[in-house]
């Protein structure tokens, strides 16, 4: 079984189903908005899918791939799972369990800005791994934030063919274009709505409910030097080391967009 959930549709590109600003502070950090699309979306999934997920036994969660620094995605599923579990306690069924696709990213694009096509082709550099043995057999949930183009998925369902996984699939979106002759490059439309400069940068890592994702971390190895000094010099120590660690995890070091920046941070 392969299925495809999605709470908001999009369809026409002037009339957004959600509030751009609030996707927008998301994506680059603010769990606020996390918890709450989480909510949003279990409680618009679970109308269709409750008595799927009531007859299965095992059940494994997974966000959009990544290394060592999450993705949005990923707060989005921490709290969709703290959602399907109290769920899954009230019917007096085992919790989920937890797993990820393992992803060595090798470009620094903005993959917001692009097609179907100029997606697949840009990840297709990209290492997976997944643990089969863990997963296989069960009913596998992959949560994302918005479905574009389908090249998540369609790179996902080629991991599993790739590793022989057997099992029940369901892809979970909290949005997704439906109209195909709207440009995928609305992507960054929502991305960047409410996150404009590096003020805006900073007032997100500065607010209550922020954590580092993929997205900031490569906006900020991105900025110039000018900006990239006032963003270091406006944020706590913590903050700043927090960046340097998680940016070295992810080996972004040996990056050559990202190298100066991140040697800035350490000589501070």
């Amino acid at each position: 079984m392969n299925k495809r959930y999605s709470l908001h549709k999009i369809i026409d590109k002037d009339n957004c189903p959600f509030k751009e600003n609030e996707y927008s502070r998301f994506k680059f950090g603010d769990k606020f908005y996390a918890e709450k699309f989480a909510k949003e979306l279990f409680s618009g999934f679970i109308d269709q899918c409750r008595e799927l997920l009531l007859s299965k036994e095992e059940i494994v969660i997974l966000p959009s791939p990544y290394l060592s620094i999450p993705t949005a995605s990923n707060f989005l599923c921490y709290y969709f799972k703290k959602e399907l579990n109290s769920f899954l306690f009230r019917n007096g069924k085992k919790a989920s369990i937890e797993s990820k696709i393992y992803r060595n990213q090798t470009y620094v694009t903005d993959y917001g800005n692009l097609d179907f096509n100029e997606r697949v082709n840009l990840i297709s550099n990209d290492t997976y791994y997944i643990d089969r043995n863990f997963i296989n057999n069960k009913l596998c949930i992959f949560v994302d934030d918005i479905k574009i183009t389908g090249s998540h998925e369609h790179t996902v369902n080629k991991i599993l063919n790739q590793y022989d996984v057997n099992g029940d699939f369901i892809f979970v979106y909290f949005a997704e274009l439906v109209n195909k002759d709207i440009h995928p490059n609305i992507e960054n439309h929502y991305n960047y709505f409410d996150i404009k400069n590096v003020e805006d940068i900073i007032s997100v890592i500065n607010s209550e409910n922020f954590q580092y994702n993929t997205r900031i971390v490569k906006f900020i190895l991105s900025l110039n030097e000018d900006e990239f000094y006032f963003l270091i010099n406006s944020i706590s120590s913590k903050k700043s080391d927090e960046l340097f660690h998680l940016a070295i995890s992810n080996n972004y070091h040996q990056i050559l967009e990202y190298k100066t920046n991140i040697n800035v941070i350490k000589i501070d």
